[in-house]
């Protein structure tokens, strides 16, 4: 199965702003895109679009040789499942919050436990969290949750938004570890929204580097300038400071 994106755009209402412009990729079973740019440059936007959160306003999504758009939006979310950057439990409980995606599919109550188990164990998570919600656990230990959550399921495809924001470098590390083995042995395609440019290089079979919707890089990880890349980053945030302070200066009143 393969996840193609065809010259896809996305506008706003108006249409007269361009968020994404005309991008095109191919994936399949194994593949482990990074997704890398600066604050706005369009990461999430294009996780929702696969998501089906948003729809593209030109250019096609095809999941196999089928228009994402023709598909039932919750079969897409059953296979296709996205963890957003600030997760929520819902009010539930760990374990409340790890059962429910499995419930609504119908799996039986033996094979719940058996992938909380398994996931638990996996990831390193302790059975004191079980019964705790979110409001006592910190914005880290929500994300391993939620990712957790989102494993237990076995999607086709996992769409992760900043996963490591609020993780500890040994355990972004570790997750970075887990998700490259798991594309191998489940047979999953990966996309993975991240900033950290060093992670992303342990992690990623393939790049994607966004620049204001539009595509500056689309190649493999290893023919990737990682260190041109870094510079990038660096003038890009330095335009966006620039622009902010003369955006600002002209706007504040003048004093005398």
């Amino acid at each position: 199965m393969s996840l193609t994106l065809d010259r896809v755009s996305l506008t706003t209402a108006s249409g007269r702003l361009t968020l994404l412009e005309e991008i095109s990729l191919q994936l399949t079973w194994g593949d482990r895109l990074g997704l890398v740019g600066i604050s706005g440059a369009g990461k999430s936007l294009l996780l929702r679009l696969l998501n089906r959160l948003q729809d593209p306003t030109t250019g096609r999504i095809l999941w196999g040789d089928r228009p994402l758009g023709e598909l039932p939006v919750l079969e897409i979310r059953r296979q296709i499942v996205l963890v957003p950057q600030e997760s929520t439990l819902l009010g539930m409980t760990v374990i409340e919050a790890m059962a429910y995606p499995l419930k609504l599919r119908g799996v039986g109550a033996a094979e719940i436990q058996r992938r909380i188990d398994e996931w638990c164990d996996r990831l390193k998570i302790p059975s004191d969290w079980l019964p705790k919600t979110e409001l006592q656990l910190s914005l880290g230990q929500r994300q391993w949750v939620a990712i957790a959550r989102a494993l237990a399921t076995e999607p086709q495809v996992l769409l992760l938004d900043e996963p490591t924001s609020a993780l500890d470098v040994g355990r972004g590390e570790m997750l970075m570890g887990l998700l490259s083995t798991l594309t191998q042995e489940r047979s999953m395609i990966l996309v993975m929204a991240n900033h950290q440019l060093d992670l992303v290089r342990q992690f990623a079979s393939q790049v994607l580097h966004l620049q204001r919707g539009r595509m500056v890089t689309y190649c493999s990880a290893t023919d990737l300038d990682w260190l041109g890349l870094h510079q990038d980053f660096v003038a890009a945030r330095q335009r966006v400071d620039e622009e902010w302070n003369l955006d600002h200066d002209e706007g504040s009143p003048t004093l005398g």
